[in-house]
């Protein structure tokens, strides 16, 4: 399957009832102005839902490995008129977002792709405003003939808790609004 029918695929996923899309954006609760990083963009169907919801004064950076994820996304974001997402190039093991800047990191499905969860997350802490959120939305794996499970596209929560707590994060909320996911928001130790 080329980029673009896998970008494709993943906005039909995301936007699938079963995915429960406006469940998230209902509790991401996202305001005008502020910054969020879409780290795992795919093809973008967040980071566009994002940048309406954060508005002209607010910006996306829809954060990905694959150039032609990105490149899908900032064709998307043209033709909706949307000029407040900005596309980063992601390393799996480094991503450098600019200090004190984002007021929401969030890692939709993709956090057991990283290597190194624990440095990776340490790493962005700084990139962080005071009262910053880290919110991890993971597959919970669960059943004995789960695809997710059976090929490690998951992680256990206690693991997720285990690692951002290392990184230097606090579990703030445990939202039980997806059947098929966690919804964990995670903020930094001491501020």
């Amino acid at each position: 399957m080329d980029a673009l029918s896998k970008a494709r695929m993943f906005n039909r996923k995301a936007s699938s009832s079963e995915s429960r899309p406006d469940r998230i954006m209902e509790t991401l609760a996202l305001e005008p102005g502020q910054k969020v990083a879409d780290i795992g963009s795919g093809g973008g169907y967040f980071s566009l839902r994002f940048a309406e919801a954060v508005g002209k004064e607010g910006k996306v950076y829809a954060v990905d490995v694959n150039p032609k994820f990105l490149e899908f996304i900032e064709k998307n974001a043209k033709e909706r008129g949307l000029d407040n997402i900005e596309t980063v190039p992601a390393e799996e093991k480094y991503l450098s977002m600019p200090d004190n800047s984002l007021d929401r990191i969030l890692a939709r499905n993709v956090y057991h792709h990283l290597p190194d969860r624990a440095e990776y997350f340490r790493g962005l802490k700084n990139s962080l405003k005071p009262g910053g959120e880290v919110v991890i939305v993971e597959h919970k794996g669960t059943g004995f003939f789960n695809f997710r499970r059976l090929f490690g596209h998951h992680t256990p929560k206690e693991t997720i808790i285990e690692e951002l707590e290392e990184a230097g994060y606090r579990l703030m909320d445990d939202h039980d609004v997806l059947p098929k996911q966690f919804f964990l928001v995670f903020s930094r130790k001491g501020g």
